[in-house]
């Protein structure tokens, strides 16, 4: 690919990630934090280090953003603050003892939590979409 190809891509892909609702990112992110500690993972078995310890600092990257991006207004971002100081403690473990069971279960509860705010997402939207029609059939009957 030429590079005004690559630039027409990367604005294309910019454009899809500021298109999308703050759940949608989210859950990319979320999805990116499992694809990374998946590839650790597949790294560790065939013993290219570099690999793995790139793939970890990438999940860790990931949660302090994850972190640094919480509204501590809210009662449950202090406990996601805990949750992800947990996780960062835990993937610093990973990656100082090359430890693939404990990167299994963190993966594990990343994946829950991805899980459980994929549910919320999907949720919060019905309601949006149901609020909308409600207000619309509203609007019909007037006139």
């Amino acid at each position: 690919m030429d590079f005004k190809g690559y630039q027409g891509y990367q604005g294309y892909k910019e454009q899809g990630i500021n298109e999308m609702t703050p759940g949608e990112l989210l859950l990319l992110l979320y999805d990116e934090l499992v694809k990374r500690m998946v590839r650790a993972g597949l790294a560790l078995d065939k013993g290219d280090h570099a690999l793995f310890e790139a793939s970890v600092d990438r999940c860790l990257d990931i949660v302090r953003y994850l972190d640094d991006t919480l509204d501590m207004q809210y009662p449950i971002s202090r406990n996601l603050n805990r949750l992800y100081d947990y996780f960062s403690f835990e993937l610093n473990r990973v990656k100082a003892g090359r430890n693939k069971t404990e990167l299994e279960r963190v993966k594990g509860m990343v994946g829950e939590l991805r899980d459980t705010f994929r549910e919320a997402n999907k949720t919060a939207l019905q309601e949006l979409a149901a609020a909308a029609q409600q207000q619309a059939a509203g609007q019909g009957g007037e006139g």
